[in-house]
């Protein structure tokens, strides 16, 4: 028979003898790591860092603790990596840490005395550049030039070189600013292409306009009809300058002199039955080589410019005389301003020769030669 209270002792001895067993019995947690970048996204050349962090009640302080890092141009010291971003092409990256503990020489040699972790960041691609231009001045004259001012911008601040185009005339320059010149371009608008490219290829365009006016072309004179001179009052004398005559040319007199630059074109006519009397007396001049031919349109030209000439003073030289196809007594005056042209404005005349057709000598109405009487004999000397 065992006593009652041996099931008693025997729990006690057991709780003694658990009690007793040696501390390193007991198993130590397994060492835990973690990683986290210092930002998420960067653009090539700006810096990251990945600092790797073990669990604070993992790692035994009698232990020796070794940190390695691998990844993409990274470098590592300790708890913490440096990546190298400058070189890499846009796109996710992944860092990764590892960490080991344990008696030096033996880290990481017993089970939970390795742990890992990893951090990813993302390389953006840069940014393309922007670019504005304008144009100053904007409105210009055929010859002259104009300042093309380009405004590029780089979101990262990188290098940028500028380049034009014109789709007429030139542009010089290679900087923000440069020169178009409308040397050889047409009247009207042209396009002014503004280019910007930085250090990686990436281009952008902007585009203005100048506006080349027309070069002023002053209006194309022509020849002014003036007032027309009848000369059938004068039945006896058809081809006399009279006084209804003088009135008007008085005022042609005045045109002239406050156009010193315009000359006058006298166009005389003849009727009909002048005509048929002149070409009589032309045909028979041609037996008769002496026969005296009368050309009343020309006489009448000649007149009206011998009146001008001798009575209004005005320049010879300035006048032209000739002969019309016009049936009727009269004369045609004309009025050519500077750079005009009567022979491209006045279609039908012929000039008159004036070493044939001389003025007529102005003589009053009746009025006959003088008779010279013949001088008397001397009487005889005594």
């Amino acid at each position: 028979m065992y006593p009652r209270n041996l099931k008693s002792i025997c729990l006690v001895l057991a709780a003694a003898c658990f009690a007793l067993l040696p501390i390193g019995c007991k198993t130590a947690p397994p060492i835990t790591l973690t990683a986290a970048a210092s930002a998420p996204a960067v653009f090539p050349g700006e810096p990251v860092t990945v600092t790797a962090t073990p669990g604070s009640v993992d790692i035994n302080k009698k232990n020796d603790v070794v940190y390695s890092w691998s990844g993409t141009d990274v470098t590592g010291n300790g708890t913490t990596a440096t990546v190298a971003t400058a070189t890499l092409a846009p796109g996710s990256y992944t860092v990764k840490a590892e960490v080991k503990e344990g008696k030096p020489g033996k880290e990481g040699l017993k089970p939970g005395e390795t742990a890992d972790a990893s951090a990813s960041f993302t390389v953006k691609p840069f940014e393309p550049p922007t670019i504005s231009c304008s144009a100053s001045a904007s409105t210009i004259k055929p010859g002259e030039t104009s300042t093309i001012t380009a405004i590029g911008l780089s979101p990262q601040n990188r290098p940028l070189t500028y380049s034009y185009s014109a789709s007429a005339g030139s542009v010089s320059g290679s900087g923000a600013t440069a020169v178009f010149n409308s040397a050889g371009a047409p009247t009207g608008t042209v396009g002014i292409t503004c280019n910007v490219t930085d250090d990686k290829g990436q281009k952008a365009t902007a585009s203005t306009s100048v506006n080349i006016l027309a070069p002023y072309v002053p209006p194309v004179p022509h020849t002014q009809a003036l007032s027309s001179i009848s000369f059938a009052t004068d039945k006896k004398r058809s081809t006399r300058v009279d006084n209804e005559a003088k009135a008007i040319l008085d005022g042609i007199a005045l045109d002239l002199q406050k156009q010193p630059d315009a000359k006058l074109v006298v166009v005389g006519n003849s009727d009909a039955k002048e005509k048929e009397k002149t070409a009589k007396e032309q045909k028979a001049a041609l037996k008769h080589k002496h026969l005296k031919v009368e050309d009343f349109a020309a006489e009448r030209a000649v007149n009206v410019k011998e009146y001008l000439v001798t009575e209004k003073g005005i320049d010879a030289s300035r006048i032209s005389v000739a002969t019309g196809a016009t049936d009727g007594q009269t004369v045609e005056d004309y009025l050519v301003p500077a750079g005009a042209s009567f022979t491209a404005d006045v279609n039908g005349t012929t000039p008159v020769d004036e070493t044939v057709v001389k003025p007529e000598v102005r003589k009053s109405l009746g009025e006959k030669p003088a008779h010279h009487k013949k001088p008397a004999h001397p009487a005889p000397v005594q």
